[in-house]
């Protein structure tokens, strides 16, 4: 029956969705040259068609848009010190064209993550460098308005050179968008807030914040599609922590390497996601290897590793996979370039297609079907 579902689900996927565009994110370094980027995905091939980009905007190093895709928001003026901002823009999927809102500051240097809530009506992001988290209101034009909150942590870790104060990585909402996790690569925390919606301050902490393994540097978190389970990837050391979600509550279920046994040193795991089918789960390594763990996902949300990927260039940073779940495309910071993988619905496995794409420094990409 599940596996009938699917079928319908991605046949009427395939109906609804006339076109796919790529939103990537870059660390241009200049003004004067473009920093986000815009590409449609030819959903049979795999090929990407130039469609727009923007000048006018510095270090756009991540994107996030809103739920229906009308507004793109970046974490821009990243490391800059003592700088950082977070910039809207409206996108028009008939026009083709990416056009400027506005810009607010961060609240934090060196911004590096930002999420919407559901209803559009709120941003939260994370501020790596200064320890902080920001949350700000969005006008119904998809303008960023005033930071409404913004808390600032000092507490470290164990490991002295990448531990030595708070650095939030990443801002996640629960499935019901009642609660909204920040994981802290600097104290070793999974901070946990509850967001009341309806409030000018909607942060509220609360008593369930995960205290992860000391020196294991929590980064990027993601939610299985069925809400019931989460997974947090830990740079510093390299692993897949798998929770069971309940009401606002994660308890620890698996701890999982996401990179190769005989791997001791020289990785840096950054990105997470799971399939829509809720199959397979994959997180993009850095450093020695340059990969893509492969995972499948059991009932009970547990985590069996399938295999590994060459990103096929140097720090994948970022990764997506697109609604149809049919293509996951990885951006290689270092050598500046967009590689595009066919997924195996059976297998979870990936298989390179169509030409590399280059893009000087990219470091995000987001995907969504109109």
């Amino acid at each position: 029956m599940q596996k009938l579902l699917y079928i319908l689900f991605l046949f009427f996927s395939a109906t609804l969705y006339s076109q796919t565009y790529v939103f990537l994110g870059s660390y241009n370094g200049d003004k004067n040259k473009p920093g986000i980027y815009v590409y449609e995905l030819d959903t049979t091939s795999g090929a990407l068609e130039h469609v727009t980009e923007v000048k006018d905007v510095f270090n756009p190093s991540y994107l996030t848009l809103s739920l229906d895709g009308k507004f793109i928001y970046a974490c821009t003026d990243t490391r800059v010190p003592k700088g950082g901002s977070i910039s809207s823009y409206a996108f028009n999927p008939k026009e083709k064209q990416l056009e400027f809102l506005n810009s607010q500051s961060s609240g934090g240097e060196n911004p590096v993550y930002v999420s919407v809530h559901k209803e559009g009506k709120w941003l939260v992001g994370a501020n790596y460098n200064e320890g902080s988290i920001s949350v700000f209101p969005l006008s119904d034009e998809g303008k960023v308005e005033s930071i409404s909150q913004n808390l600032y942590f000092t507490e470290g870790s164990v490991n002295p050179k990448r531990q030595e104060r708070s650095h939030p990585h990443s801002a996640v909402f629960a499935p019901d968008e009642e609660y909204v996790y920040f994981p802290d690569l600097g104290s070793d925390k999974i901070r946990s807030y509850k967001f009341e919606k309806d409030t000018k301050e909607p942060l509220e902490e609360t008593a369930n914040t995960v205290k992860t393994v000391p020196g294991n540097g929590p980064r990027h978190f993601t939610f299985h599609p069925n809400g019931k389970f989460g997974y947090c990837i830990e740079e510093l050391s390299g692993t897949v922590t798998v929770y069971k979600y309940d009401a606002g509550n994660l308890k620890k279920i698996q701890m999982i390497k996401a990179h190769p046994e005989n791997l001791t040193s020289n990785f840096e795991s950054a990105d997470i996601h799971i399939s829509p089918d809720g199959k397979f789960l994959y997180a993009s390594n850095r450093g020695e290897v340059n990969n893509i763990a492969i995972f499948g996902i059991a009932k009970d949300g547990t985590l069996k590793s399938v295999g590994y990927q060459s990103t096929m260039g140097n720090h994948p940073r970022t990764f997506a996979i697109d609604p149809s779940g049919n293509f996951l495309i990885v951006t290689n910071v270092k050598t500046s370039d967009v590689v595009v993988f066919k997924r195996n619905l059976k297998s979870g496995l990936l298989q390179q297609v169509g030409q590399n794409l280059k893009v000087k420094n990219v470091s995000c990409v987001q995907i969504k079907s109109y």
